[in-house]
């Protein structure tokens, strides 16, 4: 995807032509800055060298770095959700598609990946008490992710995979709770061993 800018005013300027970029580059750039260095700690001019833009592109599309922040919140999770919906289609039974999302987590968890961190937990942590807005994209997140659980964990109650004395409701908080701390406990440098047994032990959940 290729803009020049994401606001009408800058669109409709005759002076001049604005600077092209590939917008998914640019967040993802941005993204790994998040990822690594937290909201706070990332400066402007770390992500301007990352994004490999301009500063006057940056303030024409974003803002500020809270816009960036945003913008680079919200592909990181469409590009999550292809990918963990994927992993689900692949499984057949309601327990394997359970286990493919706690794997899902599982796999982000440990190596670079897992010291990277999560944009969202690190979101949650930056945001909670500080910025209305960008919290309530974060509670959205965790709220989505807790309602697809639970609706895998129903789908294996009626193929007879997962059984019916499992509160669906109940165990989908509890895997919130798990798959969201694995994104934690990853960036201490657990290794892959570690985080499969802990996955392991997760789906008792579902047993």
């Amino acid at each position: 995807m290729t803009v020049a800018t994401l606001t009408p005013e800058a669109k409709t300027r005759s002076r001049g032509r604005p600077r092209e970029f590939d917008m998914d580059a640019a967040l993802d750039a941005a993204l790994r800055v998040f990822s690594e260095r937290g909201y706070h700690a990332a400066s402007i001019s770390e992500l301007t060298e990352a994004m490999g833009l301009a500063s006057g592109s940056i303030y024409k599309a974003f803002k500020d770095k809270r816009g960036i922040f945003l913008a680079a919140f919200a592909h990181y999770r469409k590009l999550g959700r292809r990918r963990l919906e994927a992993m689900i289609a692949s499984a057949k039974t309601g327990r394997e598609k359970v286990f493919q999302m706690v794997m899902y987590y599982t796999e982000l968890s440990y190596g670079e990946a897992g010291r990277k961190g999560c944009l969202v937990v690190g979101g949650a942590n930056d945001f909670a008490l500080l910025d209305e807005e960008a919290a309530a994209h974060v509670v959205t997140a965790f709220a989505a992710d807790e309602k697809l659980m639970a609706d895998l964990i129903r789908i294996g109650q009626a193929d007879g995979t997962i059984p019916k004395t499992v509160d669906p409701d109940a165990a989908a908080l509890a895997f919130l709770c798990f798959t969201k701390g694995l994104r934690v406990i990853g960036k201490t440098g657990r290794s892959r061993e570690e985080m499969m047994s802990a996955a392991e032990a997760a789906m008792k959940l579902v047993t």
